[in-house]
């Protein structure tokens, strides 16, 4: 009977196995995020200024519609960096980051779309607001300051920069936004070494 006593985990042992695994799938799923903040930012930083050089060159806001490239660009492209990745399991953390970016996917290619062909409106605002609040909340959800202040940032400041400047100056917010993604990447990067 003592021996059976023995074998079993108290709450707290069992609370600990628990959360040393959820950290180690929290480490795991940054280590891997730096890849894609490095990609996405690079991308963001490339298209932002195609796009702008474009439209300032020829004065036709048509070009703006090279933004639906980005995703034809960077998911498979996403895909070939992530072949070689860590594996982490399933759970809860990484599903709820699949979520919150699949969401501002979805949110941002609709909005995008209304407000190109049927209410024009400060797209580059929206998006920047949207895209500052979901890396915002991935960093909440991954514990990570950087990921967070870096969301913030992107958020907020790029909102009110928004409202600021006129024109196809707008674009070179998401310039801005590709080179902080970037430095986030490298942050994270050097502190899951």
């Amino acid at each position: 009977m003592e021996n059976n006593n023995e074998n079993n985990m108290t709450a707290q042992q069992s609370f600990s196995i628990i959360t040393e695994m959820v950290n180690n799938s929290r480490r795991s799923i940054l280590q891997n995020s730096a890849k894609h903040f490095l990609l996405w930012g690079a991308l963001l930083t490339i298209m932002s200024l195609v796009i702008y050089e474009t439209i300032h060159i020829t004065r036709n806001p048509i070009w703006n519609l090279l933004w639906f490239a980005m995703p034809l660009i960077g998911f498979p492209m996403a895909h070939f960096i992530g072949r070689n990745k860590v594996e982490v399991p399933q759970n809860i953390i990484s599903r709820q980051l699949h979520g919150v970016w699949l969401a501002y996917c979805a949110f941002v290619v609709v909005i995008s779309a209304v407000f190109m062909f049927i209410a024009p409106q400060n797209l580059t605002l929206v998006i920047i607001m949207a895209f500052g609040f979901a890396e915002c909340v991935s960093g909440i959800i991954l514990k990570n300051w950087s990921v967070i202040v870096s969301g913030f940032i992107l958020g907020v400041g790029g909102a009110i920069a928004a409202i600021m400047l006129r024109s196809e100056a707008q674009l070179l917010l998401f310039t801005l936004c590709g080179a902080i993604l970037v430095v986030t990447s490298l942050i994270v990067k050097s502190q899951n070494k």
